[in-house]
């Protein structure tokens, strides 16, 4: 019931979720005959479905290293995520992950649901990887072994100080974007990005993750993941647990306007990046999730529902987003949007108002100078008319015409 009440509050996302559902379907049948090939693409269904679908924009050979390259980092990232396995036992893994993938042999038994079959049948992702060509392989064991060891490193160290955030940020998504662009460079199809600019690209990304996710990951059983700054939620409170509580409400959203002022600071590099790429697919498939993340974002700003469960974008915007991405300006257009969105929402009297104003009149800006904002259909801001009574109106209109049809063609006896 919640999903139609979204869809007649929303009707405009109707073509678009209806496109989604088509693109989705159609991905599925893409799925290559090979048992180790389909093993892959059905566990990236499983584990990421927004990121199955984006991943469609590629051709079959860049797609296949993406895929691959995903998975790998994922299996990684279920190896760092299990609180359960011992320290001792899981830094040995962290840093040799890099050398299992050319292992067909290679598993290993942890995290939970759609993660456990990942590992427990890890054999098909190495055998798939074998497949690839030297340029896509030597790309991913590189960014697996430096994530792997900066993924060990802050096993034993805590998130302190801005600093290590954007350290420990850069190895578990920063590398992502580092090994996309050699992936991109090695398909022939783009220049190599600056590394400032990929690492800016996964920053933006992670950091809207980790706001996002902040109730799950401090809920974490057995352990607490701690990835908030000390340096951030200790002007706030005394533990970062207690921002979930309700007699902390006005510091934890206070400290949430921080986090999420913190990241906007990666604006600038992420449309720098986008503009520069050449490659239609591949810039569908970069644009959209950034587009994703600042949205995100603009939900999340000066909303303690943060601190009570999931808060996301509905699933109708999410498919237009996709629909609707195609051109820069279509991300000038996002980004202008939802900055405005966040900007309404900013209170001066926000310990951080001032800052974050800056950052979004500075991405602002960006937007307008680029002079594609007149260019592209906004679908985010704008005072939305309500629909249900017209669709009620035309409903009653729609059985009149009916029922005056079958009343002139009923046969007289």
């Amino acid at each position: 019931m919640g999903t139609l009440g979204a869809i007649l509050k929303h009707p405009v996302d109707i073509y678009p979720l209806l496109k989604l559902r088509m693109a989705a379907k159609h991905a599925e049948k893409q799925i290559p005959p090979e048992p180790h090939w389909a093993f892959c693409y059905s566990m990236l269904h499983r584990v990421s479905r927004s990121f199955a679908l984006v991943i469609q924009q590629l051709g079959t050979e860049l797609r296949n290293a993406v895929c691959i390259f995903y998975l790998v980092l994922r299996a990684l990232d279920t190896v760092e995520d299990d609180t359960s396995i011992p320290t001792d036992v899981k830094v040995p893994i962290l840093l040799a992950f890099h050398r299992h993938i050319y292992d067909r042999d290679w598993h290993f038994s942890c995290g939970t649901k759609d993660y456990k079959v990942l590992m427990d049948q890890f054999h098909n992702v190495s055998t798939a990887f074998l497949e690839l060509g030297e340029g896509y392989q030597e790309a991913i064991e590189d960014i697996t072994k430096k994530m792997g060891a900066g993924m060990a490193k802050f096993i034993l160290k805590e998130v302190e100080s801005i600093d290590d955030y954007d350290e420990y940020c850069h190895y578990v998504a920063g590398l992502v974007g580092l090994g996309l662009s050699k992936l991109f460079h090695a398909s022939g199809l783009e220049d190599l990005a600056p590394d400032s600019l990929s690492n800016s690209m996964g920053l933006f990304l992670q950091k809207t993750n980790i706001i996002r996710d902040y109730l799950e990951d401090i809920n974490e059983i057995p352990k607490s993941r701690m990835f908030w700054p000390r340096e951030i939620w200790s002007k706030y409170v005394n533990k970062l647990e207690d921002l979930k509580y309700e007699e902390n409400s006005v510091k934890a959203v206070q400290c949430l306007n921080d986090m999420v002022t913190n990241a906007l600071i990666h604006m600038d590099d992420t449309l720098k990046y986008l503009s520069e790429l050449r490659d239609p697919a591949i810039f569908r498939f970069c644009a959209i999730p950034q587009i994703m993340a600042i949205g995100t974002l603009a939900m999340c700003y000066n909303n303690v529902d943060v601190f009570r469960g999931v808060v996301k974008m509905r699933r109708g915007l999410t498919a237009q987003v996709i629909h609707q991405t195609k051109t820069m300006a279509d991300v000038y257009g996002a980004f202008f949007d939802f900055s405005c969105m966040l900007k309404s929402k900013v209170d001066n009297s926000d310990p951080n108002a001032v800052k974050t104003l800056s950052r979004l009149e500075a991405a602002q800006k960006s937007c307008r100078e680029s002079g594609a904002l007149n260019k592209r259909k906004s679908y985010i801001i704008r005072n939305e008319p309500s629909y249900i009574p017209v669709l009620i109106v035309l409903f009653f209109i729609l059985l009149s015409i009916i029922f005056a049809y079958l009343s002139a063609n009923r046969p007289s006896y």
